[in-house]
C-alpha cells in the first residue's frame, strides 16, 4: 500500500498587499462531529480530556492548538486534534476536503466586505460563522478584530485565492484613491 504524503493545498507564498497579509494554514487533521440526539452530557463528558466543550451556533471553543468550531446545525469540525474514541456523536474525516486560508492586517475586513455577506464590524473572537465567499462555501472563523480564518472546499482553494487576491488589488487601488 502506498504512503500518502499531506500536501497543502496550494502551496502559494503569503501575498501581502495594502499591508494585509493572504496566506494558506498547513495541512491539519479535521474531524466533522454530529452529535446524536440526546447525547449533550456523554458528549460534553467525552470532551472534557480535550479541554474542549461544543460550541453554541456560530462560535468556536480552543484549548492550546485544538479547535472545535461550529459548522452547521448539530455539527462542530474538531480542528488539530484527534477526535476521542467512543464519542457519542457521528464522526467524519474531513482532512483532504478543506483548505484553511489566513487574512489578517488593517484591509482585511474591507477585502472580505468585497465577497463575504457578513458584515464584520461588530464580529469578536470566538465566532465561527458560516457564509459565502462570493459563490464557495466558507466556514469563518474571527481570530482578532483585522484577522481571520477561511475554511472553504478544498477542489475550489485556487478560486477562492484568486478572488482574494482579486479584492485585495481592488482595496489597494481604492486607498491609492483617498
Amino acid at each position: 500500500m502506498p504512503d500518502l504524503i499531506a500536501k497543502p493545498a496550494l502551496g502559494a507564498a503569503p501575498l501581502t498587499i495594502a499591508g494585509t497579509t493572504l496566506s494558506e494554514n498547513g495541512a491539519t487533521q479535521i474531524t466533522a462531529i454530529a452529535p446524536y440526539p440526546g447525547s449533550q452530557a456523554a458528549l460534553a463528558q467525552a470532551l472534557r480530556p480535550l479541554g474542549l466543550t461544543f460550541p453554541a451556533p456560530n462560535q468556536f471553543t480552543e484549548h492550546g492548538d485544538v479547535r472545535l468550531a461550529w459548522s452547521g446545525r448539530d455539527q462542530a469540525f474538531l480542528i488539530g486534534g484527534e477526535a476521542p474514541a467512543d464519542l457519542p456523536a457521528a464522526v467524519t474525516d474531513q482532512s483532504d476536503a478543506w483548505v484553511s486560508l489566513q487574512i489578517a492586517g488593517p484591509q482585511a475586513r474591507a477585502v472580505l466586505a468585497r465577497y463575504v455577506p457578513l458584515d464584520l464590524r461588530a464580529a469578536s473572537r470566538g465566532q465561527s460563522l458560516r457564509s459565502a465567499l462570493n459563490h464557495l462555501p466558507l466556514l469563518l472563523m474571527v481570530e482578532a478584530p483585522d484577522s481571520y480564518t477561511l475554511m472553504t472546499f478544498r477542489s475550489m482553494a485556487r478560486t477562492a485565492w484568486a478572488e482574494l487576491h482579486e479584492a485585495m488589488i481592488k482595496v489597494e487601488a481604492r486607498l491609492a484613491l483617498t
